[in-house]
C-alpha cells in the first residue's frame, strides 16, 4: 500500500507571524497522526520560520513554486538552490501558475527536471477546464500534460525511495486538480476521481512501467473539505489530497489528515 500524503497549499495567504500561529495551533496533534505523509505548503517568506519549528517532527514542508534555473537574472523568481535546506517537496505546474503566468507544458517539464536534480519531491498538478471536462476531453488533456510534464525525465530520477524522508517509493507526487473544482465548492465525485486518477496512472504506465506507476502516488485536489475528504481517499487508488482553502483552517486541516489516516488503516 502507498502511504497516503495530504498537502496544505496556503497560496497567497498569511503573513510571517499569521504562519506560525497558525502551525502552532495544530502542531502537537498533526505530529500525532500516524499512517499519512503531512506536507505544509507556505508562501515562501515563512519557510524559513517554519522549518524551525517543524525540525524533527513528521511534516514536510514544501515551496508553491520555483524558476528552473539555479540562478540568474529573473528579478522575483526563487531557484533549486535557495529552497535548498529550506524544503523538501515543491508544487509545479498549478491551474493558477498556468493560466495567470503563462506557465506551459515545457516550463513545467524544465522546472520538474530542475527540481528532482535538486532533490527537491515536486508535486506536479494536473487538471482539465470545465469546457475541456464537458466536451469529453479530460483524458486527452491529461495525457498531454503528464507525457509533457515528464518528457525526458529518467524514471530512475524518481524511484529513490525515502529520499525525502518520507514512507513513498516515489519522489514524485501527482495531483488532479479539475480547474472548475479549485475554489469553487463544486468538487468532483470520488468515483470520478478515482476514475481520472486511475487512467493518470496507466499514462505514468506507457511512459516508464506499471511497477514505477503502482509506487507514484496520485492524490485529488480541488474543494477538498473535512466534510467530502472520505469520498475520495476511501478508492484505493486516491493517495491522499492537495487541499486548498481547507488547510488554512487549523482545525479543518487536521480533520482531513485525520480522517485520512483512519480509512487507509481500516483499508490495511
Amino acid at each position: 500500500m502507498r502511504t497516503p500524503l495530504v498537502a496544505g497549499n496556503w497560496k497567497m495567504n498569511t503573513t510571517v507571524s499569521e504562519a506560525e500561529e497558525l502551525v502552532s495551533g495544530m502542531l502537537d496533534r498533526l505530529v500525532r497522526i500516524d499512517g499519512v505523509d503531512k506536507v505544509i505548503c507556505p508562501p515562501f517568506i515563512s519557510l524559513a520560520a517554519l522549518g524551525r519549528m517543524l525540525r524533527g517532527s513528521s511534516i514536510g514542508l514544501g515551496a508553491q513554486n520555483m524558476h528552473s534555473e539555479p540562478k540568474g537574472a529573473y528579478t522575483g523568481e526563487i531557484s533549486p538552490l535557495m529552497l535548498e535546506g529550506l524544503c523538501g517537496f515543491v508544487i509545479l505546474g498549478h491551474s493558477e501558475r498556468r493560466m495567470y503566468f503563462g506557465e506551459t507544458d515545457d516550463v513545467v517539464n524544465r522546472k520538474v527536471k530542475a527540481a528532482l536534480a535538486g532533490k527537491l519531491t515536486p508535486i506536479l498538478c494536473v487538471g482539465e477546464r470545465l469546457e475541456e471536462n464537458e466536451t469529453g476531453r479530460t483524458e486527452e488533456v491529461l495525457k498531454r500534460q503528464v507525457t509533457g510534464a515528464l518528457d525526458g525525465v529518467d524514471p530512475a530520477d524518481v524511484s529513490r525511495g525515502s529520499a525525502r524522508g518520507t514512507e513513498a517509493g516515489s519522489d514524485l507526487v501527482i495531483a488532479y486538480e479539475p480547474i472548475w473544482a479549485i475554489g469553487t465548492g463544486k468538487a468532483a465525485s470520488g468515483e470520478q476521481a478515482a476514475g481520472t486518477v486511475r487512467f493518470i496512472r496507466e499514462v505514468v504506465a506507457g511512459l516508464w512501467s506499471g511497477g514505477m506507476a503502482q509506487e507514484l502516488r496520485i492524490l485529488y485536489g480541488g474543494s477538498v473539505t473535512g466534510a467530502n475528504i472520505r469520498e475520495f481517499v476511501s478508492y484505493p487508488d486516491i493517495d491522499g489530497a492537495l487541499v486548498g482553502g481547507a488547510s488554512l483552517k487549523g482545525e479543518e486541516f487536521l480533520s482531513i489528515v485525520a480522517q485520512t489516516a483512519d480509512i487507509r488503516r481500516s483499508a490495511n
